[in-house]
């Protein structure tokens, strides 16, 4: 199955840059283009593609916006958005973690990495950029996170193994390298993570990794 990507970029050059990492894949394809954001909104509506790879700073409308427009907590039908941005700014990470995007992707990780959130967003799963994730647990040893709301404990506790998962999921682990290190099979973690986002109220993995970073549940390495 061929994965259907948007980018959405005000600068050209970038885009083209883009696209030709994306379709370098068998298994990519870069369906349409947009060079603002209010137009990214337009044509992710009507083409529906599988993953949409958004900048922050656009015209009209930006990243966060376009992330909420397209997958936020009032979506209906949410897309997967993962955000792609040269600027590593604390609160343009959460900005789009909160609007609901599936990866934060600095524009200097490299072209697999690149395609890796492309296809981790399609698979269900969320890419966040190393560097990004280290910062944010450094950070949030300190003090909550710039403009960050923390989430209510869960009516449902977590179990113990639930909360392994959790904290696996707020390092960037994907359910395979989530069951390699448990000990449990694939099918064991699917379930454990519908568990999870149930008890949280959340929608996708990201979410589940905020909740983590939000109640210290992991600090830095």
């Amino acid at each position: 199955m061929t994965i259907r990507v948007l980018l959405a970029d005000d600068q050209a050059m970038v885009r083209g840059g883009l696209r030709l990492i994306l379709e370098d894949q068998p298994d990519i394809s870069v369906v349409a283009e947009a060079a603002d954001g209010a137009e990214a909104v337009e044509l992710a509506r009507r083409l529906r593609p599988d993953v949409c790879l958004v900048d922050i700073r656009m015209p009209r409308l930006d990243g966060i916006d376009v992330t909420r427009a397209l997958a936020g907590p009032g979506v209906a039908d949410p897309l997967r958005v993962v955000v792609v941005t040269t600027f590593d700014l604390d609160e343009y990470v959460y900005g789009a973690l909160r609007g609901g995007a599936a990866g934060f992707l600095l524009k200097d990780a490299g072209p697999a990495l690149l395609v890796e959130a492309v296809r981790a967003a399609h698979a269900g799963d969320a890419l966040v950029s190393p560097s990004v994730t280290v910062r944010l647990l450094r950070h949030l040893t300190a003090g909550p996170a710039p403009g960050a709301v923390r989430s209510a404990a869960p009516d449902r506790p977590l179990s113990d193994r639930e909360i392994e998962v959790v904290r696996a999921i707020a390092r960037g682990r994907t359910n395979q390298e989530i069951a390699a290190e448990l000990f449990i099979s694939l099918s064991t973690v699917k379930s454990h993570v519908s568990a999870i986002q149930a008890k949280l109220t959340v929608r996708n993995r990201v979410e589940i990794a905020a909740w983590a970073w939000e109640h210290r549940l992991i600090g830095p390495k």
